[in-house]
């Protein structure tokens, strides 16, 4: 299993960026998929996660919800991540977990991970 993000970079706050995360595994479509980041110092944080199906069930960390947005497309096997009004808070790396399962609505990460897609808002 292979899962490669892309999309990172530098922005200004109050733009916006969209992450994406294609994966190479078959019957991507089983798969729950979540994004985490991890900021300078910080611990690493589950920030959106998607369930398996064809669409999913979402859920999001209260420090993004209303402004991050996370989809897939399994036709495609990837998943994005459109992330809006981003502000300085939001810099981090960003990584693609695959497989992970729910304990409720939290999701629990699963083994596979990509190397990860730097983001940093700065003006």
């Amino acid at each position: 299993v292979q899962l490669v993000e892309s999309g990172g970079g530098l922005v200004q706050p109050g733009r916006s960026l969209r992450l994406s995360c294609a994966a190479s595994v078959n019957r991507f479509s089983l798969y729950a998929v979540a994004w985490y980041r991890q900021g300078p110092g910080k611990r690493r944080e589950c920030v959106a996660s998607i369930s398996s199906g064809a669409r999913g069930i979402t859920t999001y960390a209260g420090s993004v919800k209303d402004r991050f947005a996370i989809s897939r497309d399994n036709a495609k096997n990837t998943v994005y991540l459109q992330m809006n009004n981003l502000k300085p808070g939001d810099t981090a790396d960003y990584y693609c977990n695959l497989g992970g399962i729910y304990n409720g609505t939290d999701y629990i990460s699963g083994i596979y991970w990509g190397r990860g897609t730097q983001v940093t808002v700065s003006s």
